[in-house]
């Protein structure tokens, strides 16, 4: 499904939507039961029921900056071996909900892994006679050194399945992953800035043109919640005090400026200026 569209100056960003989900997430965010969420009312509508089951969805973001078509993560991806039953051996137009955007694969320049977790990983590679090959094969993946390093060393994820060997190793053996600093200026515009913590070489995008910016969260934050509460962590970080670390530096950067926050699993409409509320934050939709 094809989401929202932004500009930022002269660079666009285009929401293409995997799955969305209702419900449930609180299993990878403990501290935010219904009954907390429910005490944080600009959430509602768009990000939490009147319960307080919490919204939220799992997509890519495609930077297009006129020169360079840029994919943001890429989702699960049909095919794959998964421990959680609703991603387990996925089917969904994904592909072809890119090209009706216009964005079919082999007009990507580059994939662009904030980090290496299976939601972010899943489409860099599809399956094609039973063998995982590079679905964007024009493309160069970006992945940070730091972070290829340490999942290189552990090897496939203990919970959620095959991860490395399906979704990272066969784009590195085919030769298409390029290491990168945690600051690397990816294009013209569009550069990393390191929020580690959920994992160790995590990584945000900046976007920069025409005197506007724009900030694609990753996963140094997983729902708004977290905004008005950074020191929720999730159970998925690597290392959560670092994380909590992370969003209080970032949000004291980004607060009451016009910068557009783009989350990563955000629900629709995903995106929104930081502006103080009280003593903490809210997202300004």
């Amino acid at each position: 499904m094809v989401g929202e569209k932004w500009k930022i100056g002269e660079i666009t960003v285009t929401r293409i939507i995997e799955i969305e989900m209702s419900g449930g997430l609180n299993r990878f965010l403990p501290d935010a039961t219904r009954e907390a969420v429910r005490e944080i009312p600009w959430l509602q509508p768009h990000f939490a029921d009147a319960d307080g089951r919490m919204r939220g969805s799992i997509h890519a973001l495609i930077i297009d900056t006129g020169n360079a078509c840029i994919v943001v993560d890429t989702c699960i991806g049909n095919d794959k071996v998964r421990s959680i039953p609703a991603w387990d051996h996925m089917q969904t137009g994904f592909l072809d909900d890119m090209a009706g955007a216009g964005y079919p694969t082999d007009a990507v320049d580059v994939v662009l892994c904030t980090h290496l977790h299976v939601d972010h990983v899943g489409w860099n590679t599809r399956l094609e006679n039973n063998c995982w090959v590079p679905t964007f094969s024009n493309a160069r993946y970006l992945m940070g050194a730091d972070e290829f390093a340490f999942w290189e060393k552990r090897g496939n994820d203990e919970f959620f399945g095959p991860v490395f060997d399906d979704s990272v190793k066969p784009v590195f053996d085919a030769g298409l992953v390029d290491l990168v600093a945690t600051d690397h200026q990816v294009a013209p515009g569009v550069s990393l800035v390191p929020t580690p913590g959920h994992t160790p070489g995590h990584v945000s995008v900046l976007i920069s043109s025409q005197g506007e910016k724009a900030l694609i969260t990753g996963d140094f934050l997983h729902h708004p919640c977290q905004i008005a509460h950074p020191e929720w962590c999730a159970n998925v970080d690597e290392d959560p005090t670092r994380a909590e670390q992370t969003r209080r530096e970032i949000f004291r950067r980004f607060v009451d400026t016009p910068t557009l926050i783009i989350g990563t699993h955000f629900a629709t409409p995903t995106a929104g200026r930081l502006v103080t509320d009280g003593e903490t934050y809210r997202l300004d939709v």
